[in-house]
């Protein structure tokens, strides 16, 4: 694997962005482990003179994840302890945002309004050292004891992982088969402490095994062992069972976690025991996430404890409905968000069978890691949570809320879902039809020209781009206070062939809007984070005025009033197809 590392950071992309090996590292495990695009590793990378101990910072909005990374690309066998007081250091800078703004590099001030954004809205910290070497046995110890600190502070938690070159070659390797990655692995099972049963067809195996034993399962930290649990770590903030699983492994208590804990599941397509060694195919935790990954962050604690055992139980089940129906069931132990309960919301089922009705060869994908059957036409297949970014982007206008699960489905899922069956399944396809046409713009090739600066924010500034989309036909119409209906929209647009042009149009828009707050900021003497302002109510002033501009200057030439007046000939919609918008705020 480190002769893998270094031969891929001679390449032009590394050498030609970054300054030296150790930067190039950081880079490496950002776009290969973290699954960051080109541009978007380019922004994550902090590395430099007074980065003060933070090499990179990765904002994961999917999982509610802040992970700070300070890596160690060296040559020799053991990594001492410095390092690991070094992300000590970078967590009590973490404290003061507004200081470490001020005396960081400015690569660190830029991510720094993201992370602020990030801590408002809950997400867990998690900070990884990543390491070439192995830790010496002062490090080893230095290393619980650091857990301990940061796992433990009551204002601002923390989960501290080392990450080796095991580790990343085990991670790397699932990322190639990001979508569906597959799991494989062998634990160590203790004589008279498990049993094997035939349950009808299904193969189950009950064991007793060692939290040692535990923490070794590959894609704890990452989620990937996770993908059929209906969400990911919920760290310790404001969670009372993860604290309460963290006290009984460093108190007294441990050794009694087998009784105090009701147990973790685990799917597998196979499942096979020889010579006391217990070999689990395409495995999956269902039930058992917070405990996992609780016990990863206190992971040096965790290998001293002899007699701590927790109740695993493995079924060999292959069938996928029948392993989502278990994974669903089994998941009591911590209370699950709204979030995680919106696919059966009586609204959510009506609005899935009106359109899959009005679509038969549709699907309206409601629960996390669902497929579409293989039958169904992937450009009428809708899911739930792109649904509620669209509706949020296009009816309230407000895309800067977009990128946050939580809120849509916790905070306005009343106000974007409630109309159930009255929200025409021809208004969910237009909005699908207009994503796609967007995304097929959002590519490394950058077909449109725009900022470079918007590409490393795919995340969530596309749905800035659908939102300048429906600006484009309030100013055709001379509508701005009002928002249009999606369904006319893409069927004006695209009867008179000017689906790409307006495509094109707003993310031109979109990106001027950018520049021009660059600029402002800039002659302010102040730090732009454009992390920062596609979060901000700011952003849709910038871009409302970048559309109304942008028809202002057709009308400055002959061939741009002809281009204005023929858009707005065939993009003319009747008042009654014009609401008011969807309060999100």
């Amino acid at each position: 694997m480190f002769e893998q590392i270094q031969k891929e950071i001679q390449n032009d992309y590394y050498r030609q962005r970054f300054d030296n090996d150790g930067t190039r590292f950081v880079a490496w495990y950002v776009r290969n482990i973290h699954r960051r695009d080109m541009i978007e590793t380019v922004e994550d990378v902090t590395d430099g003179p007074d980065d003060k101990q933070i090499d990179a910072i990765v904002v994961d909005d999917e999982n509610s994840t802040i992970f700070v990374i300070q890596g160690k690309f060296t040559t020799r066998d053991t990594v001492d302890a410095e390092p690991l007081r070094e992300v000590l250091a970078s967590w009590f800078q973490l404290f003061d945002l507004v200081r470490l703004q001020e005396t960081g590099n400015q690569k660190l001030k830029r991510r720094l309004p993201e992370v602020a954004t990030a801590l408002e809205n809950e997400y867990r910290v998690a900070f990884e050292l990543v390491i070439t070497g192995s830790l010496t046995d002062e490090a080893s110890s230095d290393l619980e004891h650091f857990q301990r600190k940061l796992i433990g502070a009551e204002d601002f938690s923390a989960d501290l992982h080392v990450v080796d070159l095991d580790e990343i070659k085990s991670r790397y390797q699932m990322t190639l088969d990001v979508e569906h990655p597959l799991i494989s692995h062998e634990l160590k099972l203790e004589n008279g402490k498990y049993m094997v049963m035939q349950l009808g067809q299904t193969k189950c195996i009950i064991a007793a095994m060692p939290l040692a034993e535990c923490i070794t399962f590959p894609g704890i930290s990452d989620g990937t062992l996770f993908q059929k649990n209906v969400r990911q770590s919920l760290g310790l903030k404001n969670n009372r069972v993860n604290k309460g699983i963290r006290d009984s492994i460093y108190g007294e208590d441990s050794r009694d976690f087998f009784f105090l804990h009701n147990g973790v599941t685990a799917l597998c397509s196979r499942a096979d025991i020889a010579n006391g060694t217990l070999t689990v195919r395409n495995v999956n935790v269902v039930n058992g996430c917070q405990s996992l990954n609780t016990m990863l962050s206190c992971s040096e604690r965790v290998k001293e404890l002899d007699e701590a055992y927790v109740m695993f139980r493995f079924y060999e089940i292959p069938e996928r409905e029948r392993a989502d129906r278990i994974s669903i069931s089994t998941n009591s132990q911590s209370s699950v968000k709204p979030r995680d309960l919106r696919s059966n919301d009586r609204r959510v089922l009506a609005i899935k069978r009106a359109y899959e009705q009005r679509f038969p060869n549709g699907y309206f994908i409601t629960k996390r890691g669902e497929d579409a059957p293989a039958n169904k036409d992937e450009k009428f297949v809708v899911d739930l949570l792109e649904l509620g970014k669209w509706l949020i982007a296009w009816h309230s206008q407000r895309p800067n809320v977009s990128y946050s699960e939580s809120q849509i489905f916790d905070r306005h899922f009343e106000q974007l879902f409630k109309r159930g069956t009255e929200y025409s399944p021809e208004n969910i396809d237009a909005l699908n039809r207009w994503m796609t046409n967007i995304m097929n713009r959002w590519v490394p090739a950058n077909p449109i020209g725009m900022n470079e600066t918007l590409l490393a924010m795919k995340a969530y500034a596309p749905y800035h781009h659908l939102y300048a989309v429906s600006l484009v036909f309030c100013k055709a119409n001379g509508i701005m206070s009002r928002v249009p209906e999606p369904a006319l929209s893409f069927e004006k647009a695209l009867k008179a062939d000017q689906v790409d042009q307006i495509v094109e149009m707003a993310g031109a828009c979109l990106s001027n809007a950018l520049e021009v707050a660059a600029e402002e900021f800039q002659a302010l003497n102040k730090v732009f984070s454009p992390q920062n302002w596609i979060k901000t109510k700011t952003c849709l002033a910038g871009i409302r005025l970048s559309i109304t501009n942008f028809f202002g200057f057709l009308s400055s030439n002959q061939q741009g009033r002809d281009t204005k007046q023929n858009m707005q000939e065939h993009l003319n919609m009747h008042d009654d197809y014009f609401e008011d918008r969807w309060t999100a705020d």
